[in-house]
């Protein structure tokens, strides 16, 4: 069974799929998103709701933007499970001459990479739609990895899933493309949107609703997230992105690995 809905509407929708889930399906969960209220991870919220065992769920992530998908386009992804035998099935399953599926056992590091990189993609569209250059969007997406990382060591996951596909790729995919939904609704903030312009000129983007629940984690994790927390202000506290910017380029200066 894949699960490829808007990560906020899972609980419900799942509640109502429950009966119907066959006692011995995998779960692939598409998703790339926080639980708002719960800060629950995709796989986290379909093992409460449907009561399966961790290791029945799966999570695709990577750089794999739809649209180029759809056109065959080379592509490579993760699919991460538990149950390594069960990831190494979807595997061979999906792999194709254009699409190329690698496993991993780190369900928690490749969920909060796929989360996190469509906030700092809110970010770079900002800084994009401001008219800053490539050496802007480069340190944001360097430092929002180093986010991502800081807050995976402190929940547990491996430090190499945030160099890979699922980290990394993922990252510099929706960073970078007028294809991704999250960079493109950054780009209308940027150039002055509000809000509520932006979403009627883009379809919702994950990055605005998960952006709060991904540092009400890192909160709760006692991990600083000072791009998120600045992306937060700007979707849901009216702060204009150049007021965030100078937020940013102010703070006390420090070694990068601290």
């Amino acid at each position: 069974m894949v699960l490829a809905i808007p990560s906020q509407t899972l609980r419900g929708q799942l509640e109502g799929w429950r009966a119907a889930i066959d006692a011995e399906a995998t779960l692939v969960s598409l998703m790339k998103g926080i639980e708002l209220g719960t800060t629950m991870r995709m796989s986290e919220v379909i093992v409460e709701v449907t009561g399966v065992s961790q290791d029945r769920v799966a999570v695709v992530s990577g750089p794999n933007l739809a649209h180029e998908l759809a056109d065959r386009q080379p592509a490579a992804t993760v699919i991460a499970c538990t149950d390594s035998g069960r990831a190494k099935r979807l595997q061979r399953t999906t792999t194709t001459p254009y699409f190329r599926p690698y496993t991993n056992v780190d369900v928690l590091g490749c969920e909060l990479g796929g989360a996190v990189k469509n906030v700092i993609a809110l970010a770079c569209g900002m800084a994009e739609g401001m008219g800053f250059g490539d050496n802007t969007k480069a340190s944001l997406m360097t430092r929002g990895l180093a986010e991502t990382a800081r807050l995976g060591q402190a929940l547990g996951a491996d430090p190499q899933t945030f160099a890979g596909l699922a980290g990394l790729g993922d990252l510099v995919a929706t960073c970078s493309s007028p294809l991704s939904r999250n960079h493109s609704f950054g780009v209308r903030l940027g150039q002055g949107a509000s809000l509520a312009e932006a979403t009627a000129a883009t379809r919702t983007a994950e990055g605005v609703k998960s952006c709060r629940s991904i540092l009400d984690l890192a909160i709760k994790a006692g991990v600083d997230m000072p791009l998120t927390e600045q992306v937060v202000r700007v979707c849901h506290a009216s702060v204009l992105p150049a007021v965030a910017v100078k937020q940013l380029m102010g703070r006390e200066t420090k070694s990068e690995t601290a």
